[in-house]
């Protein structure tokens, strides 16, 4: 059950309330979340991702309790971050590819074909022996993202993918997540970003603002109406 259902959910850090009363159900396949900095955005992906607990509220993510069902929820979802390097871990470009699989217990030939299979989608094949820290942030970005979606998650949660990377590569790590391969094969992604135009090519967008869910719906209405708010 691809469903991500929020009921009265709120977060607090410290004094600070980050999301506030947020009660949401989406089963869209490919989700846009906007808003200002220090809307919640942020605070709502890690949430979902069970990075942090709800302070009150009840969450579900595709059937499972991030918290409760912790072991069960983080083989299903994936994460990428704004800055690769957070992510990379191992010495090499297929090293750190296959490090995504240490879970699986597959045979070792197995893992190297999914290995293989999938620096050839990203481009990254002829780099596989490559120190993984002497690429380019491009290169980085995109090998952080083989990494999330080598273990074929049914969630993917993106923070801010694009966020320091050049036109180019910007538009390949959105193809890649946006594909219309990905939402068929049953793929989910929570996309958040400033980037209205990425926003605008998914099913759905969520707005938030001061911590408070404003606007759900067609992106392009969202969109519109954020840019409208921006300009009061």
């Amino acid at each position: 059950m691809s469903e991500l259902s929020l009921r009265d959910v709120t977060v607090s850090l410290g004094d600070r309330v980050a999301l506030d009363g947020v009660t949401l159900t989406l089963d869209q396949g490919r989700i846009a979340v906007i808003g200002s900095n220090g809307s919640g955005k942020s605070t709502f992906a890690r949430l979902l991702g069970g990075l942090i607990a709800p302070t009150a509220g009840a969450l579900s993510v595709h059937g499972l309790d991030p918290v409760r069902d912790a072991a069960a929820h983080r083989r299903r979802t994936s994460f990428v971050f704004s800055n690769p390097d957070a992510q990379i871990i191992m010495p090499t470009v297929a090293e750190d590819a296959a490090f995504s699989l240490r879970g699986e217990r597959l045979p070792r030939s197995e893992s190297a074909a999914r290995v293989e299979a999938a620096l050839a989608e990203f481009g990254l094949a002829e780099l596989a022996a490559q120190p993984s820290h002497d690429l380019s942030g491009g290169q980085k970005q995109l090998l952080a993202l083989c990494a999330a979606l080598i273990r074929n998650p049914s969630l993917v949660i993106a923070d801010e993918p694009t966020a320091y990377l050049d036109a180019r590569n910007s538009i390949r790590i959105a193809d890649h997540l946006l594909s219309d391969a990905a939402a068929a094969a049953g793929r989910q992604l929570v996309l958040v970003t400033h980037d209205l135009r990425l926003a605008a090519r998914c099913d759905v967008a969520v707005r938030f603002e001061d911590g408070r869910l404003i606007d759900v719906g067609e992106p392009a209405e969202v969109v519109d109406r954020y840019e409208v708010s921006l300009r009061c």
